[in-house]
């Protein structure tokens, strides 16, 4: 499987989240999937792919012309697409996916993860989303989601299209499931629309 990971690339976070990323990438290597990354070579998405380039796994870089330019690319991934802008990044990298994984990061992960996860809900693609959280750090955004749910601004199935993970080896597990999202029904995107 290509096996998208979104993931930090900050610079001044805590070592225990650079760790896990390499961890995660010798892991996705060693069960022999394909890394597709963000293209970047510092912090959390520098150490899932030289890890997983470490442990004989193919990576595929996808970075905007601007990161390019600022000398954090990648460079020695197997393949490094480089786009106009961070929208067409998205989308290659959406499209070069058979599943998602999130590792804790910062708003740039936020923003994927929500852009992947609503995709999931509305059915636009049945593709496993897993989100891998060994410390605790999205457990405000688990209980805003939860909030949310509770006054009616999300899908009662919201929480069926993510796997919420603290351990690698059930985040694995949940990505090569492949499990099927509960599908809305015509009904519910009407009034999703509507």
């Amino acid at each position: 499987m290509n096996i998208c990971v979104y993931c930090a690339s900050s610079l001044n976070i805590d070592d225990k989240y650079i760790e896990l990323a390499a961890r995660v990438g010798t892991e996705l290597a060693r069960r022999g999937h394909t890394l597709v990354s963000g293209g970047g070579s510092i912090s959390c998405m520098g150490a899932v792919t030289s890890a997983a380039r470490a442990a004989g796994g193919r990576t595929i870089g996808v970075i905007p012309q601007v990161l390019v330019d600022m000398e954090v690319a990648d460079t020695e991934s197997h393949e490094l697409i480089v786009t106009a802008d961070m929208r067409e990044r998205k989308g290659i990298m959406d499209a070069r996916s058979d599943a998602f994984l999130v590792l804790p990061g910062g708003i740039g992960t936020l923003e994927e993860l929500f852009e992947i996860w609503t995709a999931r809900v509305i059915g636009i693609h049945d593709r496993p989303l897993v989100l891998l959280d060994p410390f605790g750090l999205y457990d405000p955004l688990k209980k805003l989601i939860d909030g949310m749910y509770e006054q009616g601004f999300t899908r009662p199935d919201v929480f069926d299209a993510i796997s919420w993970t603290s351990s690698m080896e059930e985040a694995f597990d949940h990505l090569e499931s492949r499990t099927q999202p509960v599908r809305p029904s015509v009904a519910e995107l009407g009034e999703a629309t509507g």
